[in-house]
């Protein structure tokens, strides 16, 4: 009995029966473990699905928007200092290869710089002068045309075939006088002398350094590569000539246009003997450097001009000129004698045009085509998708070759 017992107190235990689990523990066990495993995932996983990759690539978009706008803001707050220096990159890059021949001949640099430098002067000067010989010998016509235009205005205006009351056109003249004599119009004319000064200033900078990048603008250049070697620097001295042959290329095309421009709408003035027609034409030649909208502004104010001194009809006939020269110019011009020179879209040049006004006025308006023209350019470059690159530099990677 005895020996039983310890027989059975040594059985196997493979002989005693095992509970069976239930359905419902295993699904916690399951969902435990999912759980845990779960909770073991590291956080960098977090931003390697659809949603993290798109809050990676917004943060990214949001710190370059940043700093693009500190960096606008910060060059707007030194613009008697950039603006000088954009001016004189681009008269440098048009007046350039004149110096280059001049040096080509022969002449030392500082002696070829100093001719194309005067020749620059005498050719503003003689502008100006023009322009105030011009308006004071006709000023006194113009006054006395003006005032004969007024009054034939007032008529029409009156009896025309939507006419006025003389009720509302006195008190148009009144609005006229009191917004004249306003403390509006004093603040703005105190506002133009800080402008004068301004306008003086920078055009002495732009003076200045025109004429060192006339001189030692490749030493300049040769001393911000300095930090870079290899395929860097080859890239970078390639902006450069790009940046140079963009720029030039623009304002000499620019200027063969005007010209055009300035000689029909001259012309047609002059046949028509409207007054101040030189200065209004020059003026027209300034504003062929706005694209776009300059021509047919400068073409507006000489309307203008006609409708106040010699009335409607002249008016009528320098609009349609100036409609016509802006569609030769558009058309036939600008396709030739541009060519590639300028490579951008006409929604790009408005959104520059836009952007360059807002932000610097009358200068930016100018400014902001040529400079989004290079930077076109040099992305171009940077990316290995300029179209000349048959004449880039040897070291430099082929067409469809990553950037590095």
């Amino acid at each position: 009995m005895a020996r039983a017992t310890r027989l059975t107190d040594h059985a196997p235990e493979s002989d005693t029966p095992q509970p069976v689990p239930a359905a419902g523990s295993a699904l916690q066990q399951a969902s435990a473990a999912a759980a845990r495993k779960k909770e073991a995932k590291p956080a960098s996983a977090l931003w390697a699905d659809g949603l993290g990759r798109v809050g990676i690539r917004s943060a990214q978009i949001l710190l370059i928007l940043t700093v693009a706008v500190v960096s606008v803001y910060a060059l707007m707050q030194i613009k008697l200092l950039v603006i000088p220096i954009l001016i004189a990159i681009i008269l440098a890059a048009a007046i350039g290869p004149f110096v280059n021949m001049l040096r080509r001949r022969g002449l030392r640099g500082g002696l070829a710089t100093g001719i194309a430098f005067i020749g620059l002067l005498l050719v503003l000067g003689g502008v100006s002068t023009v322009i105030y010989y011009s308006v004071r010998n006709q000023w006194g016509e113009l006054a006395q045309q003006a005032s004969s235009g007024l009054d034939e205005l007032e008529q029409f205006l009156l009896t025309g075939p939507i006419p006025f009351e003389q009720e509302q056109l006195d008190q148009a003249r009144e609005g006229i006088v009191q917004f004249a004599t306003s403390s509006q119009v004093r603040s703005g004319a105190i506002t133009g002398l800080s402008l004068v000064t301004e306008f003086l200033a920078g055009a002495s900078l732009v003076v200045i350094i025109l004429f060192f990048f006339l001189k030692d603008g490749a030493k300049i250049w040769n001393f911000f590569l300095r930090p870079f070697t290899g395929e860097r620097e080859a890239k970078l001295r390639r902006v450069g000539s790009r940046t140079l042959e963009v720029l030039g290329g623009y304002v000499r095309g620019t200027a063969i246009v005007a010209l055009v421009d300035t000689v029909a709408i001259g012309a047609a003035l002059l046949i028509m003997q409207v007054p101040l027609a030189i200065p209004l034409a020059i003026i027209v030649f300034i504003g062929a450097f706005v694209p776009l909208v300059g021509a047919t502004v400068a073409g507006i104010l000489a309307a203008l001009v006609a409708l106040v001194a010699n009335g409607p009809v002249v008016a009528l006939i320098v609009v349609a000129v100036v409609i016509a020269v802006n569609q030769l110019e558009g058309d036939l011009l600008q396709p030739i004698v541009m060519g590639k020179s300028l490579q951008l879209h006409a929604l790009v040049i408005l959104m520059a045009l836009t952007a360059g006004t807002i932000l610097a006025g009358i200068v930016g308006a100018v400014l902001s085509v040529p400079l989004a023209a290079v930077a076109w350019a040099i992305i171009q470059v940077w990316t290995a998708e300029d179209p000349k690159l048959e004449d880039m530099n040897p070291d430099l990677p082929p067409p469809n070759s990553q950037p590095i």
